[in-house]
């Protein structure tokens, strides 16, 4: 079963809207979003055929029904085990094919967390969920300092400290944004010049004194993938979004944002809900030697940001 959005109870939460815009694109191209909704364990991924990657993941976490398995025992033991999903075109998809090849620096990022959907009544669902989020089609390409680092800590904040300690339900949308002008990967696949995007965002909700809250993250990783050159100078127009202040984001760094800032850069729209982050600009949290508290504040010398609960 995938994405519900029911999850949260009498609160429906229904999976962003995309854009009018980007639907006319699609169908430019004789293509529909539907045929490109995918239910996998626990989660949906609604996937770009244009730009070969997801729109975004949408998951239910449910911490009471969390199973701890060790990576190293999923397939049977035989390691990660990427695939192509056989239910839309593998022309559509991006594989071994883009992660394989030269000047190809960086992870295969899952969007939606392989814990996360690491629930079930018992440990073969569990094994099951977590096996699903093995397809292309949840996976971005991500600098390793930004997959392994402070955007992995606040994965790890979210499913561990919230919803597994608490036996809390939580659900997370997770995507890429994706812009005009996007930098080229420096390589070509399969003869093809891909895009590679910078920039990241999550979108949490979750209950609160009998209320649907939610809350959002972005993050950018535009100069890592500069540094390493591992994309060439975008020589492309303006995306017509705040591309200037991108720019000042720090290398790797997570910036809590309004849901809204999301819906503006990413052309999505989402249920509403409340908020308790209300600055129009983005909020830096710097995580390094951070004692993350119980109260669930990130407390550091440059900010004090309260986030989810």
């Amino acid at each position: 079963m995938g994405y519900s959005n029911a999850f949260l109870g009498s609160f429906i939460i229904d999976i962003p809207e995309i854009s009018q815009r980007e639907l006319k694109k699609l169908d430019a191209k004789g293509l529909s979003a539907l045929d490109y909704a995918l239910d996998y364990s626990n989660y949906s991924v609604v996937h770009n055929p244009l730009r070969k990657f997801p729109y975004f993941t949408a998951c239910n976490i449910n911490g009471a029904l969390f199973k701890k398995i060790k990576r190293a025992t999923l397939f049977s033991g035989k390691g990660d085990t990427w695939k192509k999903d056989g239910r839309i075109p593998k022309a559509h998809q991006l594989g071994e094919e883009l992660y394989k090849a030269d000047k190809s620096d960086f992870d295969k990022g899952h969007l939606t967390k392989r814990e996360d959907v690491q629930w079930g009544n018992d440990e073969e669902e569990a094994i099951q969920a977590a096996e699903s989020t093995y397809y292309f089609t949840n996976a971005m390409p991500q600098v390793d300092k930004l997959n392994r680092g402070i955007w992995r800590r606040i994965e790890d904040y979210i499913l561990h400290h919230e919803a597994v300690q608490n036996d809390l339900k939580i659900t997370l949308f997770t995507g890429p944004v994706f812009l005009e002008d996007d930098p080229d990967f420096v390589t070509k696949v399969t003869n093809e010049s891909i895009q590679l995007p910078f920039l990241f965002w999550k979108v949490i909700y979750y209950i609160k004194d009998q209320k649907l809250h939610r809350t959002a993250f972005l993050v950018n990783q535009k100069n890592m993938l500069e540094k390493r050159r591992i994309v060439r100078p975008s020589v492309r127009g303006s995306s017509g979004v705040q591309t200037d202040l991108f720019m000042t984001f720090k290398d790797s760094e997570t910036y809590q944002v309004r849901v809204g800032f999301i819906e503006k850069i990413a052309g999505l729209t989402f249920a509403e809900a409340e908020e308790s982050f209300k600055e129009d600009r983005p909020e830096e949290l710097i995580v390094s030697g951070v004692d993350v508290r119980s109260d669930a504040t990130f407390d550091t010398a440059k900010a004090h940001v309260n986030v989810i609960l």
